[in-house]
């Protein structure tokens, strides 16, 4: 999860390259022990804000009607955080029904769903004609989709609030896109039951169910609904409780972060509450399967029967190994390409090998540029085949973060698309399709075995599995068990990592996205030794021919080991997924 935790001691902790206006506003804070923060939306005397002193939280809001959006940062109130309701973050392109933040955060409104309108492509909203927006909106959105006349009268503070971020990135660090809806609803722990206007008109319900959850979250209600939620917001955020949809926050091409903030509620656990569905859908899923059709392979399922590797169970293998580029990944890889915007910069991703891999073949056949950042540990047979299929190699860093840490650096100073291995909806949704295809190859499965690194592959077919009769089942290593420490935890933490499979399961924190994907969908974890790993690498080589990696080989290795023992006739398929191994490595295991 990204927190926003502001220090009152100086400004290094609230930003990495401090300022001089950001040392002002420090110093400010230190002399008047004073710690603003401030919710904003628009009105028609420009901007109405709520600002509440932190340090102060029994003292009433403060009130201004401002004519530009950048005079809350200049005047004797300045806020260290600003909530706003407004967009912020404008895609090259649409595809579907918007950014990811308004997917993601529909589905937790209930009926007032339709309060979060999709956010049209950038050329569009720079637009001064609305005839001309919706011509450019058409053009660049697929399936085509008109500007609403509603979401055009908002254009002008879009550019203003876009404009002074570009300008001013500093800024970026401290103003935070809201939505009322999603505010309300964190605060209610539920939907809301009623929706503030009625064909415009303002509805008496719905406006005093708004009051009272603002006056139990310790803010006079007023007329400024939207601002005051906004504000409510900006405090859990101040406090450490942000939290973004998606998770961690996208980047539009010119750098600026595009995401819908609300806070974990103080009530629930936000995972309780706001995330009680799965992020990632079965509609989602069809759709992804739709998109990728033709550029992924359907891969085959080897029924062995019952007795196979001495088991008492019914086993099968599904060969994801055959993929593309050597492994599932091409499922995610193609599907954020074909759901995305794609800058001039290209893409960008964080790669232990195959995720390099294919993305830099997805890439190839989409004719755009990739710039792939990998750990020391990439196995060299990996990294030679990402360069094969034309991607830019650079080595970002002893483990797996530390890439995705140079990763991030080059996304934000380029522009380029970050195409994330677990931690994003479209990576998920593609993951999920290899689900999806198992299901239609082996309708009677009662378990699967998944291996899981960083969980999106697990996220996606459990996604489609959820709520079905078949369990599914996480294999990590002995040595690298972040699922497992989450569901432990009840939330995403860190983990060391020391395991053969390292180069392809080796993250170590699943994050916030794949635990909620997970969290009720996946049966349990088991745990392989590194030996039971090699061991199924030497099986699936003896026996089938079958050149596959350590993390393509876990899954069976916690049938060979016993870390999972089925029940007699159990339907069990394994899944075997990657088969970018190191060659002399293999000939040492097979001897």
């Amino acid at each position: 999860m990204v927190i926003v935790s502001p220090d009152t001691a100086g400004c290094a902790a609230l930003h990495s390259r401090p300022t001089q206006m950001q040392c002002q506003r420090c110093e400010r804070r230190r002399r008047t022990g004073m710690a603003w923060v401030a919710g904003v939306d628009g009105c028609r005397g420009g901007w109405i804000a709520a600002f509440t002193d932190t340090q102060k939280p029994d003292h009433a809001p403060v009130a201004r009607v401002l004519s530009r959006f950048g005079d809350l940062f200049s005047g004797e109130i300045l806020p260290d955080i600003v909530a706003v309701d407004m967009p912020i973050g404008l895609p090259d392109r649409v595809t579907g029904s918007g950014r990811g933040p308004e997917r993601l955060v529909r589905p937790l409104l209930g009926e007032r769903q339709s309060s979060v309108f999709a956010i049209p492509a950038r050329a569009a909203v720079a637009a001064l004609d609305y005839a001309e927006a919706c011509r450019l909106a058409l053009a660049a959105s697929e399936p085509p989709r008109k500007v609403s006349k509603q979401g055009f009268h908002l254009f002008p503070k879009i550019r203003e609030i876009d404009g002074l971020l570009r300008s001013e990135a500093a800024l970026c660090e401290r103003v935070f896109e809201v939505h009322p809806e999603l505010a309300f609803r964190t605060m209610k722990g539920a939907p809301l039951s009623h929706p503030k206007k009625i064909k415009g008109v303002i509805n008496p319900s719905g406006l005093a169910e708004r009051c009272g959850l603002l006056v139990e979250a310790g803010i006079p209600a007023d007329d400024l609904l939207d601002a005051l939620a906004a504000l409510v917001v900006a405090r859990h955020i101040a406090a450490g409780r942000g939290k973004p949809f998606p998770d961690p926050p996208g980047r539009d091409s010119h750098g600026l972060p595009i995401a819908i903030w609300t806070f974990s509620s103080p009530r629930q656990p936000l995972q309780d509450t706001v995330m009680s569905a799965s992020p990632v859908s079965r509609p989602m899923i069809e759709e992804a399967a739709g998109r990728i059709a033709g550029h992924a392979r359907i891969t085959p399922v080897m029924r062995l029967g019952a007795g196979a590797f001495g088991s008492v169970g019914d086993i099968s293998l599904k060969l994801e190994c055959l993929q593309h580029a050597g492994s599932f990944k091409t499922r995610g890889a193609f599907n954020n390409l074909l759901s995305l915007p794609i800058p001039a910069a290209g893409v960008a991703a964080a790669s232990g090998g195959n995720h390099g891999a294919a993305v830099a073949y997805a890439a190839r056949a989409r004719g755009v540029k990739a710039t792939i950042f990998v750990p020391e540990i990439s196995p060299a047979a990996k990294i030679e085949a990402i360069k094969r299929f034309g991607a830019e190699v650079v080595v970002g860093g002893a483990q797996y973060d530390d890439a995705q840490a140079a990763c991030d650096r080059f996304v934000a100073e380029t522009g380029a698309l970050k195409i994330h291995p677990f931690a994003a909806l479209e990576t998920i949704a593609g993951q999920g399709t290899l689900g999806r295809e198992w299901d239609l190859q082996e309708p009677d499965l009662d378990t699967v075995l998944v291996a899981v690194g960083g969980g999106g592959l697990i996220s996606g077919i459990a996604s489609w599995f959820a709520g079905s009769k078949v369990k599914v089942v996480g294999v990590e290593p002995e040595g690298s068990r972040a699922l497992q420490a989450a569901f432990e935890a009840k939330g995403p933490v860190e983990v060391k990592v020391a395991s053969v499979a390292a180069d392809s399961l080796g993250a170590r924190n699943v994050g916030q996205l794949v635990y909620d994907a997970t969290k009720d969908s996946v049966d349990h974890i088991v745990l392989v030794p590194d030996s039971a790993i090699a061991e199924a690498q030497g099986v699936l080589w003896r026996d089938f021919r079958l050149a596959v990696e350590p993390g393509g080989a876990a899954a069976l290795g916690a049938l060979l080991c016993g870390a999972y023992k089925p029940a007699q006739g159990e339907r069990l398929g394994v899944l075997v997924c990657g088969a970018n191994v190191d060659l002399g490595k293999l000939a040492a295991i097979v001897g």
